[in-house]
């Protein structure tokens, strides 16, 4: 997952992706450093999702723009809305089974 650090590139990539998944946490969470190879792994099965990390220490800027209150936060865009929102605690088998609901969706109807 690439870290970005700025408002301005998390907001191109929204309008310029498809489908575009923000991983959010600080560096003295321990479930989000736990969290986040899980994220990797299960984010190979969706070659076509940019995926990103975002930490709220290097771009506080960020929890408030996009209503970050708790950690991890997981927000996925679809066409540049965002359709999934997941924070806190984060069941690994119901974010798969949304993200690849949309996956499947999206990339079927853009084919």
């Amino acid at each position: 997952m690439k870290e970005l650090t700025s408002i301005e590139n998390v907001e191109n990539l929204i309008r310029e992706n498809g489908m575009v998944f923000f991983y959010f946490s600080t560096e003295d969470c321990g479930i989000c450093s736990s969290l986040l190879p899980k994220l990797d792994k299960m984010l190979e099965s969706y070659p076509k999702v940019e995926s990103f990390h975002i930490s709220i220490d290097k771009m506080p800027a960020a929890s408030g723009k996009f209503s970050v209150f708790t950690v991890p936060t997981i927000i996925v865009y679809v066409d540049g809305r965002e359709a999934i929102r997941e924070a806190r605690f984060i069941s690994m088998d119901v974010l798969e089974e949304k993200l690849s609901k949309y996956y499947s969706l999206f990339f079927e109807e853009s084919t």
